[in-house]
């Protein structure tokens, strides 16, 4: 491939079928499987840049729709249909890359319907998970009722959070953390919200938000995936 080439995909997903894009540099040395937020898809600015970035350092990605965002409906899919297309994107992922190892996660939504998955049955050759803003709980109503299931999940995971996360409280998250052991890694974006945002009169500005983000991540990504 050329530096940061661009590849449209589709996906079937039972009866469906699901656009995706692989993006990737010429020397890849991971892919990382990422779906999108509940309420943007995979063209959402943020996911793009996202791309472009982790191909500078040699990331590759395969982002994708869930079958209600091609569909351009605002309801998502019922959970068995959002495991269902993490599992057909992380099984594309594989044919298209096979000699690459997989993460897989994605942001707030995405990365929680892809742990579901991954705590439900293991993702073939899925190294770890990474979550891009992991939503404990919807804002106002502290819970950590959405994080159960990632006791079952028996592979690294990377929790990047903003500081003022409003679904993700860190009274919660913290001890969640805590209770997750040596698989979870918590890196906390100073002043970030929910959507990595800072406000103007933040000691950091946007891009250096984002330069910590791709730092943890792809360190991460390195650690996970030569183990």
């Amino acid at each position: 491939m050329n530096t940061a080439d661009l590849q449209s995909l589709n996906i079937d997903v039972g009866d469906t079928r699901v656009s995706a894009l692989l993006m990737s540099s010429p020397t890849p040395k991971a892919c990382f499987v990422v779906a999108h937020g509940a309420g943007a898809g995979m063209l959402h600015p943020f996911m793009a840049t996202l791309a472009a970035d982790l191909a500078a350092r040699q990331i590759a990605t395969l982002r994708y729709q869930f079958p209600y965002m091609e569909k351009r409906s605002r309801r998502p899919d019922p959970p068995a249909v959002c495991h269902a297309t993490v599992r057909a994107a992380v099984a594309a992922a594989h044919t298209l890359l096979p000699a690459l190892p997989l993460i897989a996660g994605g942001k707030s939504f995405g990365g929680r319907m892809t742990s579901q998955a991954q705590a439900a049955s293991p993702l073939p050759q899925v190294r770890g998970l990474a979550f891009l803003g992991f939503p404990l709980h919807p804002p106002k109503e502290p819970s950590d009722q959405r994080a159960e299931h990632l006791s079952k999940v028996k592979i690294p995971m990377l929790f990047l959070q903003g500081a003022r996360d409003e679904f993700a409280q860190g009274s919660l998250l913290n001890p969640l953390i805590a209770r997750l052991g040596a698989l979870a890694t918590l890196c906390i974006l100073a002043d970030a919200d929910h959507s990595f945002h800072v406000p103007a009169r933040s000691a950091f500005t946007a891009a250096q938000t984002n330069e910590r983000l791709l730092n943890a991540l792809s360190e991460w990504t390195d650690a996970v995936t030569r183990a």
